[in-house]
């Protein structure tokens, strides 16, 4: 099984630093609120600079986890009749998705893939509905401006370049000799 490009780990710590952040930013201003607001004194400020301290040290220490655990188990194959994705860390998702019910590869890369050097690659299936039938999230704005991202069936979130094309090229073959083979030609 092959695994991810190196730079996923930045995409899997930035996930995890998001909610952490703002949930930081909640405790930072809540024992402000509380401790300084209440004592107003220098030794206040020092208390929060005491606390912020660990607070950072923890959140650094599970992202860091967090992204090496998911880069270790995010695993891909590619087989003669269907394509092979494994990933999580907690509750482990096995997709297999077969080649005839692939439609179309797109290859993208977002300011960190550029960055890092990598691309994600979604593989779109046949049959998967634009409300996440198998999918990861959806893409829907919201009116309050909010959109979610929606990630396919046979999503690979960090491949390398090259990679990223040679998948791309191997799919799309793979998918005509399917159709070639269907109508019997």
């Amino acid at each position: 099984m092959n695994q991810l490009h190196p730079g996923a780990r930045w995409l899997f710590r930035l996930r995890v630093y998001r909610p952490l952040l703002s949930f930081g930013i909640f405790i930072v201003f809540f024992w402000w609120v509380v401790i300084v607001a209440a004592q107003e004194s220098y030794w206040s400020y020092v208390n929060i600079g005491i606390l912020f301290i660990p607070l950072l040290l923890i959140f650094l220490i599970v992202g860091e986890v967090y992204a090496r655990m998911s880069y270790k188990r995010w695993l891909y194959e590619f087989k003669d009749e269907y394509i092979n994705i494994e990933h999580g860390i907690i509750w482990k998702k096995y997709i297999s998705l077969p080649y005839e019910k692939v439609q179309n590869v797109d290859i993208k890369r977002g300011i960190i893939a550029r960055l890092a050097g990598f691309s994600s690659v979604e593989i779109e299936t046949a049959g998967q509905s634009s409300f996440g039938g198998g999918g990861f999230k959806f893409k829907i704005k919201r009116r309050g401006g909010r959109v979610n991202q929606y990630h396919s069936e046979g999503y690979l979130p960090a491949v390398d370049l090259t990679g990223a094309e040679k998948i791309r090229e191997f799919v799309m073959k793979k998918i005509k000799q399917t159709n070639r083979d269907k109508q019997g030609i």
